[in-house]
């Protein structure tokens, strides 16, 4: 029998996605400028720590071009109409990274396309953290119990500080300071709190 993972995180391993952050989204997606905030944060960190990072767009012809803020200019954006992020041209470039073992999952729709995605990496045997401080819906039910739905297939939920702490793992790391400037204001609230409040179906 194999052992089961607990999830643990190391950079040399470790891939992350973001999904598409577009102008479109930013009227309809509850907490859309703290979502991309926090998503920066992780983009800048995964840079420090050189780590690989597959940026999509759903559709950018009628949603838009990704967002500014999340400052992913000279990143390769992956172009798809399916939600997953798993397209042909982002298949090949994990292909192309033997040591793969953890996809790091932010982005927009949380039942949409983070979920499509989760699944279809939970599929091929790679662990999935998903952020969820770094996601969000424009409807807080479908978010909430979308997480719910990840968890329940295997993936890890996960908050953008925690995560980064798992990546560098000690003080001595030689980014620490680095990952640690990024993470000494706590992340932007996206009502995370108010969603996990009383009996609910992540923590039930």
């Amino acid at each position: 029998m194999s052992a089961r993972s607990i999830g643990r995180l190391a950079s040399r391993s470790s891939a992350l996605f973001l999904c598409d952050m577009q102008e479109k989204f930013r009227p309809s997606v509850a907490f859309f400028p703290q979502i991309v905030a926090v998503a920066a944060r992780m983009l800048q960190a995964a840079k420090l720590l050189e780590m690989p990072i597959i940026v999509t767009e759903q559709y950018p012809k009628g949603l838009g071009p990704t967002v500014p803020e999340l400052g992913a200019e000279g990143i390769m954006k992956f172009s798809k109409t399916c939600f997953s992020m798993l397209t042909p041209e982002v298949e090949t470039e994990l292909s192309s990274l033997p040591e793969l073992k953890s996809i790091i999952l932010c982005g927009i729709e949380t039942q949409a396309c983070i979920m499509s995605t989760a699944l279809d990496l939970l599929e091929r045997g790679l662990d999935v953290h998903v952020v969820a401080d770094a996601c969000s819906s424009r409807s807080q039910v479908d978010r909430l119990i979308a997480l719910s739905r990840m968890k329940q297939s295997g993936a890890f939920l996960t908050t953008s500080e925690g995560t980064l702490l798992q990546l560098v793992q000690d003080a001595k790391h030689p980014k620490f300071r680095e990952v640690q400037k990024i993470i000494t204001e706590p992340a932007p609230d996206s009502n995370l709190v108010a969603l996990f409040q009383g009996r609910n179906p992540i923590f039930g």
